[in-house]
């Protein structure tokens, strides 16, 4: 059954969290296959190994020009933190983001933007300002059923 659970004032909390800049120019599905396989990739020959599932990080900037300048990063938690990060690669020891709405996401993955939508149309009908970012966290998927489960955060404005 598809589902959309909406929370408010959740707490975002990784650790050990390793991100990269993702190019959007390219628009190749395949280049984030690709982005999360390095990740992967670095992590091992660091010694450490992945916790939890991957987590997308998308933020928007509307520039004086009016166009929109859209950010994306990968991040994968490990089992410990690595010490001398080379670009383009980050390591943050803890990640936390206070105050976010939350959406629980249960349904076929290319409908994962009505969680989107839906934290959207929650944030307006009830006054709330958002930052214009969010965090996708990639629970599980389900690959005979079609679905997927994820986890959404966007922080909202002090």
């Amino acid at each position: 059954m598809n589902t959309i659970t909406l929370s408010e004032n959740k707490v975002l909390k990784l650790q050990n969290v390793l991100s990269v800049q993702v190019d959007l120019e390219s628009g190749s599905d395949e280049l984030f296959d690709i982005e999360i396989n390095k990740l992967n990739t670095y992590i091992q020959t660091h010694g450490a190994k992945q916790i939890g599932p991957l987590i997308q990080a998308t933020s928007f900037e509307i520039k004086d020009d009016g166009t929109v300048d859209i950010k994306m990063q990968f991040m994968l938690q490990t089992d410990n933190f690595i010490h001398n990060v080379e670009p383009p690669y980050k390591m943050d020891s803890i990640l936390r983001v206070k105050n976010c709405l939350y959406a629980r996401y249960i349904g076929p993955e290319d409908k994962l933007k009505f969680a989107y939508d839906k934290l959207g149309v929650y944030a307006f009908e009830n006054d709330i300002e958002l930052e214009g970012c969010n965090y996708t966290i990639y629970v599980d998927r389900n690959e005979e059923d079609e679905t997927m489960v994820a986890d959404v955060f966007m922080p909202v404005k002090e």
